[in-house]
């Protein structure tokens, strides 16, 4: 075997590797949030769950990509462990699509599929359009890659030592070490299966029934990229990626022993209905993997419980008002670019929650006169700008990755709303210095003045309830218009409570002192509403865009 075949070897699985990427990162782009919509509405249950994997999988071409997207899930808490676990079943079987589709020889086809793809990336206008001929163009690379890796290999059956060491490979247990190895090393079972394909189609091998084991290696190899996904993750994502491995390494097992039994009987069978090697190999791929799942499926529930076993305590979570840390995008959290700006608007909807019970301490206080409580003010105004500056460097930092397409789209929105959140914040620690001064200057309220004063909270707290609810859920143009109405509300009862304010004064029943805190409390609380109605319009908005 000379250097040009070694070469075209390395070519061929480096445009093959290429070809998967370019498709797997197409579809995450074109249709990452509404895969990520489809993995939360039909995992309900493991029978659905592992259909959706199966679909998801098919169509990403890669078990590992969808399976770390599922670890990434369970961290960010869109999925539990038991939704997981059927999504992880189904993506076993989506995987075998890869080697079924090498194994049916599409390369004659290959320059045309890329010739395709490129042109139509180049001169298309709209980015989903963009992304799916990119999709095009990696599947065109793909078969591009098998046409040169098949090239290689042609002459490797010239080569007595390649013909020797693969005619050596007799021990199935060494096979399935191969096949782990292998996969741990380029991170794709589909990779490893495919070369193995391709090899057998050569006749390259001394006795076929030897890839049997080297796929079931494969497979425990292929677990490789989810265990190092969950390593910087939470104990449920890093219990994500323990279901994974418990999978393959149990189905393996099994397989082993029903391969040890009757590995002839089973050729004999798989043979009667593949046209030549290559359909050999991947029919087995995927009778395997169907067998696995059909065994373990009844025990899924079993396998979740045994990771809490091997993965035993719980996370030192971040409480809701713990200050100075973040609770979604923290250390413990896994990037992914398809769950990132969920993420983030957890952390908004944590930091607006924070803002809004500020405010209502800060009017307690002012009522009060509590020291403790304007303290606590200040201090939660510190950890909210903490927040904000934090949330902010990671919208900064995810708006570099390549997201999804839909949430790409109105990302810029989401600083708008971190900064009316710190707005509302601000106006808080203003009002708790209204209630310090109010203490120093002894100025009391009236008890009309205190009611009035408490309306106005209610109608901002109502509105402000209402856009916490959208960061986070979803908004019609009908709830735009429902807090347009509520956001008009607060304007006019703040104007009809400045003229009450300034009748007081008329008919001197109250301080000037008192009079100017009562009309910049009630400015504040105005404005507390406009920056509440803007979040909801930013949330919106960009909802609408998606």
């Amino acid at each position: 075997m000379g250097f040009a075949e070694i070469m075209s070897l390395c070519a061929g699985l480096g445009l093959f590797l290429m070809g998967m990427t370019l498709m797997s990162e197409g579809i995450e782009k074109a249709a990452g949030a509404k895969l990520r919509g489809i993995l939360e509405m039909f995992t309900t249950n493991r029978v659905t769950g592992m259909l959706v994997g199966l679909i998801f999988t098919a169509i990403m071409q890669s078990s590992s990509a969808c399976t770390s997207l599922v670890v990434s899930f369970v961290n960010s808490g869109l999925m539990t462990l038991f939704q997981a676990a059927g999504v992880i079943f189904g993506a076993n079987i989506g995987t075998t699509v890869t080697s079924q589709l090498v194994s049916f020889n599409l390369s004659a086809y290959a320059p045309i599929i890329l010739i395709t793809g490129v042109v139509v990336s180049m001169v298309a206008k709209n980015q989903f359009v963009q992304r799916i001929a990119d999709i095009v163009a990696g599947f065109g690379v793909l078969f591009l890659g098998i046409s040169t890796m098949s090239s290689g290999m042609s002459a490797l059956k010239d080569s007595e030592q390649v013909i020797n060491l693969l005619s050596g490979l007799e021990n199935p247990f060494l096979a399935v070490i191969a096949g782990l190895v292998i996969t741990a090393i380029v991170q794709s079972s589909s990779v490893t299966v495919s070369l193995v394909l391709l090899m057998a189609q050569q006749g390259l091998f001394g006795d076929v029934n030897i890839c049997l084991y080297i796929v079931l290696g494969c497979n425990i190899g292929a677990c490789t990229t989810a265990l190092l996904a969950s390593l910087a993750g939470k104990k449920d994502a890093k219990r994500a990626a323990m279901i994974h491995l418990l999978f393959n390494v149990i189905g393996t097992v099994i397989m082993f022993i029903i391969f040890q039994i009757a590995v002839d009987p089973i050729s004999m069978w798989l043979h009667s209905f593949s046209a030549d090697e290559g359909r050999f190999v991947a029919n087995a791929h995927t009778i395997i993997k169907i067998s696995q799942v059909i065994m373990l499926l009844p025990f899924s529930n079993w396998i979740v419980k045994l990771t809490y076993l091997i993965i035993p305590g719980k996370d030192e979570k971040v409480g809701y008002r713990d200050t100075f840390q973040l609770k979604y995008i923290g250390n413990k959290v896994i990037f992914n670019p398809s769950t990132a700006v969920v993420d983030g608007l957890k952390e908004l909807e944590r930091m607006a929650s924070l803002a809004s019970d500020n405010l209502n301490r800060a009017m307690n206080a002012l009522v009060t006169l509590d020291e403790e409580d304007i303290q606590e003010v200040r201090d939660m105004e510190e950890n909210i700008n903490f927040l904000n500056r934090s949330i902010t460097g990671y919208l900064i930092k995810i708006n570099q990755s390549p997201l999804p397409i839909d949430d790409l789209q109105g990302l810029g929105s989401l600083f708008h709303v971190a900064n009316d959140i710190e707005r509302i914040g601000d106006h808080a620690e203003n009002i708790a210095e209204f209630a310090e001064r109010r203490k120093k200057t002894g100025a009391s309220f009236s008890d009309d003045a205190i009611k009035e004063m408490t309306e106005l909270l209610n109608l901002v707290n109502d509105l402000m309830g209402q856009a916490i609810k959208v960061i986070v859920g979803s908004g019609s143009e009908e709830d735009m218009e429902r807090m347009s109405a509520m956001e008009d509300a607060i304007d006019a009862k703040e104007k009809e409570i400045q003229q009450h304010h300034v009748d007081r004064l008329t008919r001197q029943e109250c301080s000037p002192e008192a009079g100017m805190i009562f009309s910049d409390v009630a400015t504040s609380l105005e404005r507390v509403g406009d920056h509440a109605f803007n979040i909801a319009v930013y949330i919106i908005k960009r909802e609408n865009t998606e």
